[in-house]
């Protein structure tokens, strides 16, 4: 369990995507595991780019949300703050409708940088996006 709260649930962090940009494109939290966190996002005309695919600005919104969020679960929220520093993102395919599927895992869990592997699914399963995010950890 890689969680600062050992028992962690969906609901703990939800709030954290209130009136933002992932509130505002339709990201949803799915899951929850010992050591990865999945959200959704519908690919429609909020994620969309002008030929009708998923734009890759969304999909790095997705997945810097998710890294973002998931080092924020990982830090003490009393003596710590997180904030992306750098992410990329290689887009493997093109989709057109449907929902796209992120799941985050940890690659480093250090005590001043965290570096999340990123990878998202259309609803086919196949892989569309492959992402790298490195967040900074900053004392309060």
């Amino acid at each position: 369990m890689i969680w600062f709260k050992k028992d962690l649930q969906l609901h703990d962090f939800i709030h954290l995507g209130k009136n933002t940009m992932g509130e505002h494109i339709g990201l949803e939290f799915t899951e929850l595991g010992t050591d990865f966190m999945k959200a959704t996002m519908p690919v429609d005309v909020r994620t969309k780019q002008p030929y009708g695919l998923l734009h890759g600005g969304a999909s790095c919104v997705l997945a810097e949300t998710l890294g973002s969020v998931a080092s924020a679960m990982v830090i003490d929220p009393e003596k710590f703050i997180c904030v992306g520093l750098e992410i990329n993102a290689n887009h493997i395919r093109g989709v057109r409708e449907g929902r796209v599927t992120g799941i985050t895992t940890p690659i480093h869990l250090g005590a001043t940088t965290h570096v999340w592997d990123i990878k998202i699914y259309d609803e086919r399963g196949k892989l569309v996006c492959i992402s790298r995010l490195t967040v900074a950890i900053l004392k309060k």
